[in-house]
């Protein structure tokens, strides 16, 4: 079974109010940047990548968690975060049955990650990988 189909199977065990909302999520997600891959990570969760972890989801008895891997270090002018606040580097939005996701911004926020995994990315590439530029002589 390939990430997405345990996905599928995740999201169709959960008959209440939070496959809806998980499936909205994925949905919400995958929009936002066409090259997103889905994976399925610590025997469980779907994971949300593109040069690196954007997102995990999971459903908890009482919630659905978003965290973001980088999040303390993406803008959120929306304030979708509204968990794990205190860490150094992960956010989370928890969403409880009847909560709305505001799409654009969570595609907003999937675009940042998206940008800080690609600036992140492009400093560990080594030396004599990354373009040169050259100064045109006057």
């Amino acid at each position: 079974m390939n990430p997405s189909e345990h996905i599928d199977e995740l999201i169709a065990k959960l008959t209440d109010w939070r496959g809806k909302t998980l499936a909205s999520i994925r949905k919400t997600i995958l929009e936002a940047d066409r090259d997103i891959i889905e994976e399925w990570k610590w025997m469980g969760s779907p994971v949300w990548s593109r040069d690196g972890i954007i997102a995990v989801g999971n459903a908890h008895k009482d919630k659905v968690k978003l965290t973001f891997a980088h999040g303390a270090s993406l803008p959120d002018p929306d304030k979708l975060f509204n968990a794990g606040l205190g860490g150094n580097a992960w956010r989370a939005i928890d969403l409880f049955e009847g909560d709305k996701i505001n799409e654009r911004a969570l595609k907003n926020l999937v675009a940042a990650a998206v940008d800080y995994n690609q600036i992140k990315l492009k400093r560990k590439a080594p030396a004599g990988t990354r373009a040169k530029v050259h100064k045109s002589k006057k």
